[in-house]
């Protein structure tokens, strides 16, 4: 999802012209859709839609330019103007953030995170843990066998991007805040030198439909040469 290369460079502002035209300045936006009981839906900045196809539960969009300031998020729902969800953000010139939304089609959220995205030391790579599930426990990100990353993250709790050691394959687990009860897994994961990662915790602790479940997913937010 939304992996960013030469970070400063896609960020920059460019002449289109020697004289007579200045590029706006922008922000980088992605968009997670973690919100597990609605249906396909669709994605506005103010009045300009973002996505080309249908948006459905566990999508994303890759990081796309907005113009930085304040700016409208509409959802609403494919082939319909019912809105599901609507608030009002300021975006920062030269700054990434990541968009969700995140709850259940009773009670949507839109949750907008900025994202420091800065290159890892040599050998390591950045980790952050975002917790999406309205109705699990707080959580802590472990590793399988090993240490705590993150601890006791509530719903739209959030860590910064923690460095690890890269270039490994690792056993990630979400825990019961405080216990080793584990609520979802990600198994062999490589991650790698450089990159940016964001493990996401989402779905539903009570549900019977099995699509809904507690999971986490692996998000590369950016990678640096």
């Amino acid at each position: 999802m939304g992996a960013l290369s030469l970070f400063s460079l896609l960020l920059s502002s460019c002449l289109k012209d020697t004289s007579t035209y200045v590029a706006p300045p922008v922000a980088l936006v992605t968009f997670y859709q973690a919100s597990p009981d609605e249906p396909a839906m669709n994605l506005d900045l103010n009045t300009n839609q973002v996505n080309q196809t249908p948006i459905y539960y566990g999508d994303d969009i890759d990081y796309f330019r907005a113009y930085a300031g304040q700016r409208t998020v509409n959802l609403f729902y494919t082939n319909s103007l019912t809105t599901i969800a609507t608030t009002t953000v300021t975006l920062l010139p030269n700054a990434a953030y990541s968009l969700f939304l995140a709850n259940t089609a009773a009670n949507p959220q839109i949750v907008l995170l900025k994202d420091t995205l800065n290159r890892p030391a040599a050998g390591n790579a950045g980790i952050r843990l975002v917790n999406l599930s309205p109705d699990a426990p707080a959580v802590d990100l472990a590793v399988q066998g090993g240490s705590v990353l993150a601890s006791n993250r509530a719903f739209k709790g959030f860590s910064s991007f923690l460095p690890l050691t890269a270039n490994s394959s690792y056993t990630f687990q979400i825990l019961q805040a405080g216990t080793n009860n584990v609520l979802a897994t990600l198994p062999n994961v490589a991650i790698n030198s450089g990159f940016v990662y964001t493990i996401l915790f989402h779905g539903l602790a009570n549900t019977t439909n099995s699509g809904d479940k507690l999971a986490a997913d692996l998000i590369t937010n950016a990678y640096f040469y």
